[in-house]
């Protein structure tokens, strides 16, 4: 039953298997809750990873942590075996390393402002053109002025700087409000209330990371916890965005491989185009578009085809349709919508079937020769090797701490950036400004105690009693005899200066 270059997915009138070169043409499971999506999930992820393709799955409640764990062939799954004919059926264990953008159930996943990017950024914060454009700004001022952007505090710093010298940065960079960056940071703030201040930051998640191989040729199933994360949509959003981004500037381009580099699995897709705004959904659309030729399969998972744009459907070509209700007009609409989406079977109204198929069976649609989309096969989906079920608390931990990750992640890093080098500015500027405040200050009562000190002495002159200007006869002789003979003297010694006139006289 088990192929070297195809993952064996269940069996309907035939084996259905996943071929791994179109392993990278993306893909989609969908289902109502409790109709096994999961568990085909771990399936199709332990095939990835059995061939040698590292998997980074979402794990929204927890139940896909037992992949790291020898399955304990439950009765259901033996009898699965059984009905479906898989003989090479067997209990494993998979290479796993645990991944939490909080660091609780697993090593954090970090990235900085600078690695996110304006473009990313503004599409998650949903800015409109003008608050963009501050955003470019901002960024743009901070690569001239070598300002590290790592974390939320330091963009919101920078964005303080610039609010603070806008006249002067209009002149170089372009028009900047106030009012427009207040709107830029009331959009950060909403993003740090989901978490987003731990997500931003270092030391940033190395992408190559989530492709480690083990000793055997195995590679990691990296699991990301999400039950948390699923409390912060736009938080999430920007996570799975991020990844999709990163992945196509750091590999390689290489056309349509034998395998795929790396296969994502985004549990709860629809969180991420929820009340997304339609330059997000276009970004999601080229970013699914464009990694492909980097070898990287997508693969979302949710309760209903129509909770995926169609744009972003159309690029989904593997396809497994569970159970789904019909019970309202809206949801028999999207009943025959999924069934339109399937290569249609003579054997059966395809229509019909989603809404009959039992827990563990599903409809499932791959890429054959050539790239054709295969006939829809009413599949029953194999079990998985693993545990089914989630791990215990302390068995999560064990994984952990023999992780080949451990100590590299798990303790932040917190250098100087743009907030402390613009903190150190602003408190130089304050600084100096204080300075020149203070020596105005004095300068101002240093005049002030010099027309002080001059007014006092005025004051003192004037309280001193007046001297009489009448002479006594006494005095006037005195003052006669003086003058004459002050006079004598000043002849006397005019004529000496002059030489011998003192002699012809």
């Amino acid at each position: 039953m088990l192929l070297p270059d195809k993952i064996y997915l269940g069996q309907s009138t035939r084996p259905e298997y996943l071929a791994l070169k179109y392993g990278n043409r993306h893909g989609l499971v969908t289902g109502a809750t409790g109709t096994g999506k999961t568990v085909t999930l771990q399936s199709i992820a332990e095939g990835f990873s059995a061939a040698g393709v590292p998997v980074f799955a979402a794990d929204i409640k927890g139940d896909l942590s037992g992949i790291a764990n020898m399955g304990k062939m439950l009765d259901w799954q033996v009898k699965r075996a059984q009905e479906i004919g898989f003989t090479d059926y067997a209990a494993d264990k998979f290479p796993t390393i645990f991944w939490d953008l909080f660091g609780r159930q697993g090593h954090p996943v970090r990235t900085t402002i600078s690695e996110m990017g304006p473009l990313l950024l503004s599409r998650i914060l949903d800015l409109n053109d003008t608050q963009e454009g501050v955003l470019n700004i901002a960024f743009k001022y901070a690569d001239d002025n070598g300002l590290l952007l790592l974390d939320l505090k330091d963009l919101r710093a920078l964005l303080v700087e610039i609010a603070n010298n806008a006249k002067d940065i209009s002149v170089q960079y372009g028009n900047v409000a106030s009012a427009t960056v207040g709107a830029v940071q009331r959009s950060l703030l909403v993003l740090e209330q989901q978490g987003g201040d731990q997500f931003f930051g270092e030391r940033a998640l190395d992408i190559r990371d989530l492709m480690r191989t083990t000793t055997d040729g195995t590679r990691y199933v990296s699991v990301l916890a999400a039950d948390e994360l699923m409390r912060a949509p736009r938080l999430y959003a920007t996570l799975l965005l991020w990844l999709m981004s990163e992945l196509f500037e750091v590999l390689p381009e290489i056309g349509d491989p034998e395998k795929p580099k790396l296969v994502f699995f985004f549990d709860e897709a629809h969180l991420l185009f929820n009340e997304a705004p339609k330059a997000l959904v276009d970004k999601v659309e080229q970013v699914v578009k464009l990694v492909r030729s980097k070898g990287v399969g997508v693969y979302f998972v949710t309760q209903n085809p129509v909770d995926i744009p169609d744009a972003v459907l159309a690029q989904l070509s593997n396809r497994v349709q569970h159970a789904l209700r019909a019970y309202t007009p809206k949801e028999q609409k999207a009943v025959r919508m999924a069934a339109d989406s399937f290569r249609p079977n003579p054997a059966f109204s395809t229509a019909e079937v989603i809404t009959q198929l039992g827990t563990g069976e599903a409809l499932v649609s791959v890429l054959e020769d050539k790239g054709v989309p295969s006939i829809v096969g009413r599949t029953l989906i194999r079990p998985p090797s693993g545990q089914v079920g989630p791990l215990l608390p302390e068995e999560r931990r064990a994984v952990i701490a023999i992780s080949p990750k451990t100590g590299v992640y798990d303790t932040g890093v917190d250098r100087e950036s743009a907030l402390e080098v613009l903190t150190k500015k602003t408190q130089e500027r304050q600084a100096s400004e204080a300075a020149a405040k203070q020596a105005e200050l004095d300068a101002k009562q240093a005049q002030a105690d010099a027309k002080a000190a001059a007014a006092q002495e005025r004051a003192d002159r004037a309280a001193q009693p007046r001297r009489s200007t009448r002479q006594t006869p006494t005095e006037a002789a005195i003052t006669s005899f003086s003058r004459t003979m002050a006079n004598g003297l000043g002849k006397a010694l005019l004529r000496g200066i002059l030489g011998g006139l003192t002699r012809g006289r």
